[in-house]
């Protein structure tokens, strides 16, 4: 089994390999620059190989990054799923400080149209998609690993810093757990490839009006290293399940 799991900043990358690294024997690699100047770092694990890509922020940055990983791949080791790792903002109560939000289902939430009735999704308009669902056993199951909520992630390119904007997303997707800026494009680039996406998010500040001294980004980084270490085991698992 192999994965490709994909941040947006170093930070988030350091977090996660952190979190793997306390399993058994790890053989550690990299980091390496691929081609675009991407760093990328291989965890070896029991019954698993990993590739934790820094692949800048935002959906456009996070594609690109992705699309770029899954290409070089070798014919002869494919990764067999994509992962969105990193913090993001949470959607209170549900998702308060420090928690995890595992999507099932990755939304892009602000790609469409403002209209005088309303915003209308890119797939309303007849363009593409604005959903991507991850497999419902393994956002299952990495929810129930990490004690993380299952709900949607929203992918926005501007991240919320208003009340009114808090409850105008809020509204239009009530189920919400948690909004970041890179799920999407992971997913659109995994797709691309025909591969399966995962997308986990530990909150380090409330979607609402931004207030820099309210956030918890150490303790999201924290909470991001404590999922990865039993998120290796569930990825290895559901790959053998689901080995192509």
């Amino acid at each position: 089994m192999r994965a490709l799991i994909v941040t947006a900043v170093a930070a988030e990358a350091e977090s996660v390999t952190t979190g793997l690294t306390p399993h058994p024997d790890p053989v550690e690699a990299g980091p390496r620059t691929l081609p675009g100047g991407y760093l990328i770092t291989r965890r070896d694990l029991p019954g698993l190989a990993l590739d934790v890509l820094v692949a800048g922020v935002g959906p456009a940055a996070a594609a690109a990054g992705t699309a770029t990983a899954l290409a070089l791949a070798p014919a002869a080791s494919p990764y067999q799923v994509v992962v969105s790792a990193g913090i993001g903002g949470g959607f209170a109560p549900a998702a308060p400080l420090g928690s995890l939000v595992v999507a099932d289902a990755i939304v892009a939430a602000d790609l469409g149209a403002e209209t005088p009735d309303g915003f209308l999704a890119v797939d309303a308009l007849g363009f593409g998609r604005s959903v991507h669902l991850p497999p419902a056993e393994l956002a299952a199951r990495a929810a129930e690993a990490t004690g993380g909520l299952l709900a949607p992630v929203l992918t926005v390119s501007t991240v919320t810093g208003t009340a009114a904007r808090a409850a105008e997303l809020a509204a239009r997707h009530p189920l919400a757990g948690a909004e970041a800026m890179e799920g999407f494009g992971v997913a659109e680039a995994a797709a691309a490839h025909g591969l399966p996406v995962l997308e986990i998010r530990a909150v380090s500040n409330a979607v609402g009006p931004r207030d820099r001294d309210a956030w918890r980004i150490g303790d999201a980084l924290a909470a991001l290293a404590q999922a990865f270490r039993v998120l290796g085991p569930v990825l290895a698992n559901w790959g053998e399940r689901h080995d192509r």
